[in-house]
C-alpha cells in the first residue's frame, strides 16, 4: 500500500536538512504505538531475535520470522513507511535467493522496502531486488550478522584502513541505487563526512548526529529491555518497571477481593438464577 512517507520523502528530508526518524517495531501494538508518535519509518528489524525471541544474536532469526512480523507491522499501520530486514543466509547465497526472500517481505509481509547488510560484495544481490522494483536500504558499520567475524559488538571504522572501506562501500552502495544507508557503530566523524559526501541520506545508530536521521531499537527507546543498556541510545521512561508495578498492582487486586467488581462482570435474571441454582440441587 502507499505510505504517507516513502522513499520520495527520505531524500526530500535529506535536500532539506530535515531529520528521519526511524523505530523498530515488530507487532500490532508496537507498531500502532511508534505510528501514533509520528514517527517518519518503520523498522522491522532482525533485532527481532534478541527483542521477541529470546536469542542470543539475529543469527537465528528466519524469513518466516520476518514475514509474520512484517504483516502484523504493516497490517496495523498505515502512514510510516515499512522497511524489512532481509536476514542472514537469506541473500547472501545468490542474487535469486536475494530476489526470492525480498519479494516475499513485500508481497506476503507487506512492507516497501527491504535492508541488507554489506557493501560492494553484495551488488548483484542489490541489483537483482532493485530491477524489480523493491526499493533497498543499506547497512555499513557494525552488521549484527557478521558478529562472528567480528569476535563481538563493537564500533568499526577505527582505523584508516577499515574507515575508507566503510566510506567506499558507502559510494558503492549510492552508485547501485539504495535510497538510504544505515551507518551503525561508526565513529561520528566518519559517519558526518560519509553523510556530507553521499546524496542519498544515512540513518545512524550510535554514529552521532550528523547522519541525515536516527533509527533506534523502541524496546530500548521505552527501557523495556531487562536493564539492558549501551552508549546509542537513550531510555526515555523506565517502561519495563512501570508495566512491572501495574501488574503487581493487578496481581494483589485480585488477591485482595478487589478485582473483579460487579462492573466487571456479567449478569442475568434473578428467575436464570434461581432455576440454576434448583438445577444444581439434583
Amino acid at each position: 500500500m502507499v505510505r504517507g512517507f516513502s522513499v520520495l520523502d527520505f531524500q526530500k528530508a535529506k535536500n532539506s536538512s530535515q531529520k528521519i526518524t526511524m523505530l523498530t517495531a515488530y507487532d500490532k501494538i508496537t507498531a500502532r504505538i511508534a505510528e501514533d508518535s509520528g514517527v517518519d519509518a518503520i523498522l522491522v528489524g532482525d533485532s527481532l531475535g534478541m527483542s521477541v525471541l529470546g536469542y542470543d544474536d539475529t543469527l537465528s532469526v528466519t524469513m518466516e520470522d520476518m514475514v509474520r512480523h512484517s504483516r502484523a507491522v504493516s497490517s496495523s499501520t498505515k502512514r510510516a513507511m515499512i522497511i524489512s530486514d532481509l536476514p542472514f543466509m537469506s541473500y547472501q547465497i545468490s542474487p535469486e535467493d536475494a530476489l526470492r526472500n525480498a519479494g516475499r517481505l513485500v508481497v506476503e509481509g507487506g512492507c516497501n522496502a527491504v535492508k541488507l547488510e554489506g557493501g560492494a560484495e553484495f551488488s548483484p544481490q542489490i541489483k537483482k531486488i532493485l530491477q524489480a522494483g523493491i526499493p533497498v536500504m543499506g547497512h555499513l558499520g557494525f552488521t549484527p550478522q557478521s558478529v562472528n567475524k567480528f569476535g563481538g559488538n563493537f564500533s568499526q571504522g577505527k582505523t584508516a584502513e577499515s574507515a575508507l572501506e566503510i566510506m567506499e562501500n558507502a559510494y558503492k552502495l549510492e552508485d547501485l541505487g539504495v535510497f538510504a544507508i544505515v551507518l551503525e557503530c561508526v565513529p561520528h566523524e566518519l559517519a558526518e563526512a560519509i553523510t556530507q559526501n553521499l546524496k542519498i541520506p544515512t540513518i545512524g545508530i550510535g554514529s552521532g548526529a550528523e547522519c541525515d536521521g536516527q533509527v533506534q531499537v523502541i524496546y530500548d527507546v521505552l527501557g523495556m529491555n531487562d536493564g539492558f543498556s549501551a552508549k546509542h541510545f537513550s531510555r526515555y521512561i523506565e517502561g519495563q518497571k512501570i508495566l512491572t508495578d501495574a501488574l503487581k498492582t493487578h496481581i494483589e487486586d485480585v488477591k485482595e477481593l478487589k478485582f473483579p467488581t460487579a462492573a466487571h462482570s456479567f449478569a442475568v435474571s434473578t428467575e436464570i438464577v434461581n432455576l440454576v441454582k434448583r438445577e444444581s440441587r439434583k
